[in-house]
């Protein structure tokens, strides 16, 4: 009787141990690019330049620029006056040597095919999350994009200081 007791004792550990909810389930290894998601721009955090160059529609209200994971996104712009323009292309991105900043590239296909290029720092210590953003219309111009030696404000070689600068806060 004391040996089937044991045995019986011993298989209920052994159960319990392979019942075990101990065991790690596969992860994801890959981290989540801080870029993909949904960024908004409104008020004082859009870039006076905008405001200037949208003048004849009161000015920007807001912006919101999606990120995806494929590479792709959209932007639409609502301008003071209501009206919305509407932006899409692919992008690519490359962590720099300065800081926490990235250089992106933006190939727009719609409504007009352009490249526009710049740097982007995203602040992750924050919650929600937090984006500096400078890029300028490279296709078409003279203007040199900002690079991240130069840091923000060096679109055109500073020629437009800090008014090119868009801050956006994550959704």
């Amino acid at each position: 009787m004391k040996k089937l007791l044991s045995l019986l004792l011993m298989l209920t550990f052994v159960f319990f141990s392979a019942c075990s909810d101990d065991e790690e389930s596969p992860t994801n290894s890959t981290p989540t690019d801080p870029l993909v998601g949904t960024w908004i721009s409104t008020g004082n955090n859009v870039a006076p330049l905008l405001n200037t160059i949208f003048a004849s529609v009161g000015g920007v209200d807001s912006i919101y620029a999606v990120f995806n994971a494929n590479k792709s996104y959209t932007v639409k712009q609502v301008n003071k006056n209501r009206s919305v323009l509407n932006y899409a292309g692919t992008y690519t991105a490359t962590k720099s040597n300065v800081g926490n900043i990235y250089t992106i590239k933006l190939d727009q296909t719609s409504p007009s095919v352009i490249t526009s290029e710049g740097i982007y720092e995203i602040n992750t210590n924050v919650t929600p999350n937090t984006m500096k953003y400078e890029v300028v219309q490279t296709s078409g111009t003279q203007f040199a994009p900002p690079t991240p030696a130069g840091g923000f404000g060096s679109t055109a070689g500073g020629t437009f200081g800090t008014t090119n600068i868009q801050n956006y806060v994550k959704k």
